[in-house]
This record gives structure tokens, C-alpha cells and sequence, in this order.
């Protein structure tokens, strides 16, 4: 498990072995998880946001474009 994003609004981790990625909304408390070609996309996507613009803004702009995939809660255990 690896942290690859932390910001105010999101976080997003790497799960290399299970070639994955959970992205997190920390306001709302939910979660998505992209596996296999989804998360090959989603991990390219995000690479290509912040090499065009690495701010804070840019990339949690990016990732609100995930919102409505976000509809698991999230359990702290």
C-alpha cells in the first residue's frame, strides 16, 4: 500500500498487489477503488494532470471529476 495522493479533499492509495487504486473524498467520507484496466486509466490520468499542472487545485479538480463513482463509505476498522 502505497499513499500516492493527500490533500485536504482526497487521498489516493496504490494497492500494487492487487493492481489497484482507492481514491477517497475526505469530506464526504466515501470511496471508489479502480482494479486491472480501469485502474491503468485512472493511474495515467492522473500522471498527465500533474505533469501539466502539479497544484493542489488542479489535481483535487481532477479528482472531483470522480465524485459520483464515490458511493462507498468509508469503514475504519
Amino acid at each position: 500500500m502505497n499513499i500516492i495522493y493527500n490533500s485536504d479533499n482526497y487521498y489516493v492509495v496504490e494497492y500494487p498487489a492487487q493492481h489497484g487504486y482507492e481514491l477517497v473524498d475526505k469530506h464526504t467520507q466515501r470511496g471508489t477503488y479502480f482494479q486491472g484496466d480501469v485502474a491503468d486509466r485512472f493511474a495515467q490520468s492522473m500522471r498527465s494532470v500533474i505533469a501539466e499542472d502539479a497544484s493542489i487545485e488542479r489535481v483535487d479538480e481532477f479528482l472531483g471529476n470522480f465524485d459520483v463513482l464515490m458511493n462507498q463509505p468509508l469503514v475504519f476498522h
